[in-house]
């Protein structure tokens, strides 16, 4: 085992850490295109970083199912990824949730409607 690489691995996660943490406005921008993506497919939004009683360190945009069954949803959070780009996140698993690139806001949109669907209508995936 090399000592010098989970040093390295362990500095590459601080620094994430802290990119996520002073890129609040980029989360927010990213949320909000993936909120514009995904409304025409009807789903719904809670933004998590609009008012002040939501004081959490990520911003996080609830995705949710419209109508009788409010509890289908998935929390997205934009997350630092290496390389200086941003990632689209299911807040539930953090960093090994990962669900696209955020350049990529139709990849996201497509992947959160598809888990949406699959947590609606289990046979369909």
């Amino acid at each position: 085992m090399n000592p010098l690489g989970s040093i390295g691995a362990r500095a590459e996660r601080h620094v994430l850490r802290w990119r996520t943490r002073r890129g609040r406005e980029v989360a927010v921008r990213h949320l909000d295109l993936l909120a514009v993506a995904l409304k025409p497919r009807g789903w719904r939004f809670v933004r998590l970083y609009e008012t002040p009683e939501f004081a959490i360190p990520v911003p996080q945009l609830w995705v949710y199912a419209s109508g009788v069954t409010d509890d289908a949803g998935v929390l997205v959070s934009v997350l630092a990824t290496p390389g200086g780009t941003w990632g689209y996140h299911d807040s539930k698993w953090g960093r090994h949730g990962f669900l696209s690139p955020c350049g990529n806001t139709k990849a996201a949109a497509d992947r959160v409607d598809r888990f949406l669907k699959h947590r609606l209508y289990p046979g369909t995936w």
